[in-house]
């Protein structure tokens, strides 16, 4: 079938058919949806939901009644392909997620770029997107910055992660679980020095809440609690400059200290770690190498 006849067919409730739409859900405040999602929420022949218990709440809300298909991680590759045959059949679908953004760490990516393949119109609606939202009540840089989303689940693998992110100079966005978090400011701290954070807990809901400062105050803070709820999104500001820069200041600051024989090799590098927001690991081990030159 032609790109052309899917885009002019027409579906059954005023809207084209043949047209799959992206829109963007509510992250906690049923309230935050457009009035276009609700609009194509309640014309498309059918919605293609995260969880349907959970839409199919949100829809009666509203009173809309579309058919819901699941579409979630664990039937993805199966869903994907019976999805774009409606699609070519002329059906209108709107792809939803469970909060925010959908395709933007959930499901959605492969079906997306399917209908592209097949020459099916893919329509953004858009909303709410946690990342956006947490770096513009963050205060850090938003001029520029990377999405790293939900890190891998196995430490060495998070590491290796963590230490290609630390050289970006522009604000970084985490997700994590509440279990989870606590350890994931630990690993960037470790990784990246202790830089200015923002933990952005339970976002648009009542129990909001932005927990500010650098990544030890913030570890501080949940380490005193006894249990982390609720979403979280952790910004961390980027590292100042780049790696060569850096590292060409810190090897100067380190053979300056070294030039006071009374200094602490220990306390020298945290002192230096700690300025130029680097883990003293690894400011103390450039230390030992140069240590043996001045």
């Amino acid at each position: 079938m032609s790109k052309k006849k899917l885009s002019e067919r027409k579906g059954d409730k005023g809207i084209p058919g043949g047209v799959l739409y992206i829109v963007a859900m509510p992250i906690g405040n049923p309230e935050d949806i457009t009035l276009r999602g609700l609009k194509i929420l309640g014309q498309v022949d059918r919605i293609a939901a995260e969880d349907t218990r959970n839409t199919r709440r949100f829809l009666a809300r509203h009173n809309i009644k579309s058919r819901l298909i699941s579409f979630h991680e664990h039937n993805e590759h199966k869903r994907v392909n019976e999805i774009l045959k409606k699609l070519k059949d002329g059906e209108s679908i709107a792809l939803v997620s469970d909060a925010g953004t959908p395709s933007v760490s959930d499901p959605g990516y492969r079906l997306v770029k399917g209908a592209i393949g097949e020459g099916v119109k893919v329509v953004p609606v858009p909303g709410v997107s946690a990342p956006i939202a947490a770096l513009s009540v963050s205060g850090l840089p938003s001029d520029s910055f990377t999405f790293a989303g939900f890190l891998p689940k196995t430490r060495g693998k998070r590491i290796a992660r963590l230490a290609q992110l630390a050289d970006e100079t522009g604000t970084i966005i985490f997700y994590d679980s509440p279990k989870r978090v606590l350890r994931l400011v630990g690993e960037i701290i470790e990784e990246m020095g202790d830089r200015e954070g923002v933990l952005c807990r339970e976002m648009t809901k009542p129990y909001e809440e932005f927990i500010r400062g650098n990544l030890s105050e913030i570890q501080a803070e949940l380490k005193s609690r006894s249990q982390v709820k609720g979403e979280c999104t952790l910004l961390v500001s980027g590292g100042r400059e780049k790696k060569s820069a850096r590292l060409e200041t810190v090897r100067n600051e380190i053979i300056e200290g070294l030039k006071n024989k009374d200094a602490k090799p220990s306390l020298l590098a945290k002192e230096i770690a700690k300025k130029n927001s680097l883990t003293k690991k690894s400011v103390y081990e450039e230390l030992l190498k140069l240590q043996g030159g001045v």
